[in-house]
């Protein structure tokens, strides 16, 4: 699979309803169910302008996992930016998570409805590898910049400190959005109490 880079480009307002009613639709009806032919409707663009943008329903999924990771990155980047001490910096990961959960549960079912299409294709797989990556890395290059302000201190180095941050967020964000009723702020302290480990204040 080319990278989502490598495309056409796919600025501008139709090609933002084409990925929003994609995001949508898996959420609704999986990957499987999540026709061009669906997608072109609820857009409301034709299934030939899909074509020429994507080429493939995988393409499409990347590119609206893509967008996502992004949007998430950036957001938390911003609450990591305002952290004066390793509390926030934890308080705004859980705060997150939360938002992420309470807020866009379509966020949740599509990441993990491309990663079970990840291990039954190797080109999805390569590109949500490279999602994955840079996820780790934007995370990473943030919790350097704290413990070199001075912030905190970490007990791993950063990429490993935020490969198991995102790993603990992903599995706790996987079981709440099917339990959307309950109330999890036992949940979310305990998750907290489980990131001291590995952050610690000056």
């Amino acid at each position: 699979m080319e990278a989502a880079g490598a495309q056409r480009a796919i600025e501008g307002e139709k090609a933002q309803r084409i990925v929003d009613a994609m995001r949508s639709s898996v959420a609704r009806r999986g990957v499987a169910g999540s026709t061009f032919d669906h997608v072109a409707r609820e857009a409301g663009v034709s299934r030939g302008l899909l074509h020429y943008y994507f080429a493939t329903k995988e393409r499409l999924l990347a590119e609206v996992v893509r967008r996502d990771a992004e949007l998430r990155l950036g957001v938390l980047d911003a609450r990591l930016a305002e952290a004066a001490d390793a509390d926030g910096v934890m308080r705004a990961m859980v705060v997150s998570l939360n938002d992420l959960v309470r807020e866009d549960p379509e966020s949740v079912v599509l990441f993990y409805e491309l990663f079970s299409l990840a291990q039954r294709n190797a080109e999805v797989a390569a590109e949500l590898a490279v999602l994955m990556g840079r996820r780790r890395d934007g995370l990473a290059a943030a919790l350097a910049a704290k413990r070199d302000a001075g912030v905190l201190v970490l007990h791993a180095a950063p990429e490993a400190v935020a490969e198991v941050l995102l790993a603990l967020g992903d599995g706790i964000a996987l079981r709440l959005v099917n339990a959307p009723d309950e109330d999890y702020a036992g949940t979310l302290e305990a998750c907290t109490s489980a990131m001291r480990s590995l952050i610690a204040p000056t």
